[in-house]
């Protein structure tokens, strides 16, 4: 599970909050997709750069890791893990299905990993529930 901090939570608020305000969504490009926005948010850096150093699908990215280390072979899923994500839950994100999520939100248990509003939806509960864990 992510790192309890508050750094985490600000940051899935802080995504959701962008993309409710319009900012550029698009599922199919990495850089303004579910995980590329929160690495916009946790990295700084643009859709663009984000695009460019994850290369393809985030499922594939986050999986390009030392096997012998575990330490991750490109710098964008290095500073979200750092920064307090596990692997896991960023691929959860793309697809928008993990259970512990889910099962907080309120009114259905299915999102569409390709709907802006679905996406606002599970980064807001996902700050809820963490900010209701215990410590």
């Amino acid at each position: 599970m992510a790192k309890l901090n508050r750094q985490v939570i600000e940051a899935l608020r802080t995504t959701a909050t962008r993309l409710q305000g319009g900012a550029d969504y698009e599922w199919g490009h990495a850089g303004a997709c579910n995980c590329g926005h929160l690495a916009q948010t946790v990295t700084q850096r643009s859709k663009r750069e984000i695009n460019r150093m994850v290369g393809g699908e985030w499922s594939e990215h986050l999986n390009d890791y030392c096997p012998v280390t575990g330490q991750a072979v490109e710098d964008v899923a290095a500073q979200m893990i750092a920064f307090g994500f596990t692997p896991s839950e960023l691929a959860d994100l793309e697809w928008l299905n993990d259970p512990r999520v889910l099962e907080r939100v309120p009114g259905r248990k299915h999102l569409r990993r390709n709907d802006r509003d679905d996406v606002v939806l599970y980064l807001q509960t996902w700050a809820e529930m963490l900010e209701r864990e215990p410590v």
